[in-house]
């Protein structure tokens, strides 16, 4: 029987070049295509998309369906709304127009009311939707805000560096936000692509790290790969990383002490984003009444070594 190799999900069936597996901003590089309207949920989509995208998507929601009642308040005339007193098509619109917000908010302000059997069960229904929509809006909000994800700083590059009298892959992170991260836990996949007897196969290495867990991440953490005898990377050079379309898969578990909660977070490397002969450079000091001080705009800072050759 063949011994199974080893793929995390990303599949080994090589089908041409990838940008990259994974995108900087951690998410796959998979575009759908077949889908159908069933196969969209709106309220994860609600969920994941954007901030900017979400509040233009609410307000454009909101003021879609103030139009749409204006137009049918309209319809059936303004002169069923009491108060109206509205004489020119732009004012008989803004009376139809604010008495729709008016309505869909329940908040009414007494000056207009609905008049007659057919504004009041116009009105009545609009009510009604207003009170299902901002309650479907303040589920979407308090599940955005409650949701935890982690919030990590990756160094910009990775770096081939000195390391006991060898070389390494180093590569740091730091937590963005001021919540504690407990139990951090690192894995670091080396991607490449390769021929064999069946043709061109991608092919997934774990790299093993010198610390693959720590307990608390208040600072910066670097990831270190010892580049020895038994490394992937063992007398591999800058060319040979872009022959074989190398990319670096990283994966972060950590425990959110805020939420209670494990979350995950992703991020890669292209062979073209690593650094040969080269260091980091502090990214915290210590100030003048005894704290710690970690300057995130720091992290990605390095510094040439020499005498650095292939991994």
């Amino acid at each position: 029987m063949k011994k199974p190799t080893f793929d995390p999900g990303f599949t080994q069936t090589y089908r041409g070049q990838l940008d990259r597996i994974i995108n900087r901003d951690g998410q796959f590089n998979v575009r759908r295509r077949g889908m159908t309207i069933r196969d969209i949920h709106p309220y994860l989509f609600m969920l994941n998309v954007r901030w900017p995208v979400f509040v233009a998507m609410i307000f454009t929601a909101y003021a879609f369906a103030n139009l749409v009642f204006a137009l049918i308040y309209l319809a059936i005339g303004v002169e069923h709304l009491r108060g109206a007193g509205a004489v020119t098509t732009m004012e008989r619109f803004e009376t139809a127009f604010f008495f729709s917000a008016q309505t869909l908010t329940t908040l009414g302000y007494g000056r207009l009311s609905p008049e007659g059997w057919v504004a009041n069960i116009l009105a009545s229904f609009e009510a009604l939707l207003g009170l299902m929509g901002f309650a479907i809006v303040t589920g979407l909000v308090f599940g955005r805000f409650s949701r935890p994800a982690a919030r990590l700083a990756f160094s910009a590059h990775m770096i081939i560096a000195p390391y006991e009298g060898g070389t390494s892959l180093q590569f740091r992170i730091a937590n963005r936000r001021s919540n504690n991260l407990m139990e951090i836990e690192a894995l670091i996949l080396f991607a490449t692509v390769e021929s064999n007897n069946d043709g061109m196969k991608r092919k997934y290495r774990p790299l093993s790290v010198e610390r693959s867990a720590i307990q608390f991440l208040p600072l910066t953490w670097t990831l270190v790969h010892p580049v020895d005898n038994t490394s992937p990377l063992w007398g591999l050079r800058t060319e040979d990383l872009a022959r074989l379309q190398a990319e670096f898969l990283i994966l972060i578990k950590a425990f959110d002490d805020t939420f209670f909660q494990t979350v995950h977070v992703r991020h890669s490397y292209r062979h073209d984003e690593v650094v040969w002969g080269a260091r980091f450079l502090p990214a915290f000091e210590v100030d003048a009444a005894g704290k710690m001080v970690l300057d995130l705009k720091r992290l990605s800072e390095i510094t040439t070594v020499d005498n650095v050759g292939a991994a």
